[in-house]
């Protein structure tokens, strides 16, 4: 039987940092409030769109997995934060990268896009439509950051994170079950008004347009449907708990994460945490998160491996990997951001206000 296996992954986090001490200067905040509730210290902040990121992360997916990006037969970009409606952000990055013989498509379940994504790949290689693809999950969440409300202007950063997934035949190794789910009558515990169809002429200022989330009941949710979809694949794939070598959440807050690893029994080797230093960045979280559990040696050949996430929609999802044999990459991209001299703040006061 035909499997899906991840043989390349990648990222891209900008290289300017907004720290918490930075959004005490403009927020009713601090730095101990910030870390305390949620675990995070600081967060990127971009000065390119969207698009950009996702190209530099897909480059070294791909390179990783020793591949051309002519190779690719599929790209998908998950993203609620896309440069525009029309194009894709998937053909945007497409035509940055070169991956001309590519179909392409973009993907909104916000903080789960990434797990959905990895969930269409395997799909399309199962059916024998695509043998190389290669899923981003991309966001600019500070484009709409309410600086205005603390409990949610603090928590979200900007990245992307890629991963290439390919066909294979090898019994021992590939994504071994996933789930997805949804429950569209809980929409309005985390969004974003005013950026579609239903303001089409209304001239809203800037802070309008910015996240609305009510944490306790997505706290609350999250917890459950994480742990339950890592439960649920678990079983699919004929494995248990105790077979679990790592966790890579969603990272959402350190206190959701870690009521997450308790509900599944797990300690704290077996789960990676790296929201510190990136904040949310939505459906980015998951492939920069296994791009440095990768740099950092915590993933083994055959290592059992457990996605969850959980994000506005409500959507969650899970997927279990058995690792394959190789956990260096092929070789290695140049992609980078280009440069720039703007501070933190300073990007964060250039966001455009209508």
């Amino acid at each position: 039987m035909t499997r899906a296996t991840i043989t390349g992954w990648g990222k891209c986090v900008p290289p300017v940092v907004l720290s918490n001490f930075d959004l005490e200067q403009v927020m009713d905040t601090s730095d101990e409030w910030i870390h305390t509730r949620s675990g995070i210290k600081e967060r990127r902040i971009s000065h390119v769109e969207t698009s950009d990121m996702a190209a530099v992360a897909a480059q070294h997916a791909i390179a990783a997995a020793g591949l051309d990006p002519l190779d690719i037969d599929m790209l998908f970009v998950a993203t609620c934060t896309p440069d525009r409606l029309i194009p894709s952000c998937a053909a945007m990055v497409q035509a940055k990268i070169g991956a001309h013989n590519a179909g392409t498509l973009d993907m909104n379940a916000a903080c789960t896009g990434f797990i959905y994504g990895l969930s269409a790949a395997t799909g399309l290689i199962a059916a024998g439509v695509a043998k190389k693809v290669v899923v981003v999950g991309a966001e600019k969440l500070t484009a709409f950051l309410n600086l205005d409300e603390r409990t949610t202007g603090v928590l979200f950063g900007d990245g992307a994170g890629a991963v290439v997934i390919e066909a294979t035949d090898d019994p021992d190794e590939g994504i071994l079950a996933m789930e997805l789910g949804s429950d569209g009558r809980m929409t309005e515990l985390l969004t974003v008004t005013h950026t579609g169809t239903e303001y089409p002429n209304d001239a809203l200022l800037y802070e309008e347009r910015t996240i609305y989330m009510q944490g306790r009941e997505i706290f609350r949710n999250a917890v459950v449907k994480m742990g339950e979809s890592a439960a649920n694949v678990l079983e699919a794939a004929g494995l248990n708990l105790d077979d679990v070598d790592l966790l890579i959440p969603h990272q959402a807050n350190v206190r959701i994460i870690d009521a997450t690893a308790k509900r599944m029994k797990l300690n704290p080797e077996q789960v990676y945490v790296n929201i510190a230093s990136y904040g949310n960045t939505s459906a980015a979280t998951i492939p920069i998160a296994l791009t440095e559990a990768m740099e950092e040696e915590r993933i083994s050949a055959g290592d059992v491996i457990v996605f969850v996430a959980f994000g506005g929609g409500l959507t969650w999802g899970g997927t279990a990997v058995r690792w394959g044999s190789r956990t260096t990459p092929i070789a290695h991209s140049d992609a980078a951001l280009p440069p720039t001299d703007r501070t933190g703040l300073e990007l964060l006061a250039a966001r455009p206000r209508i």
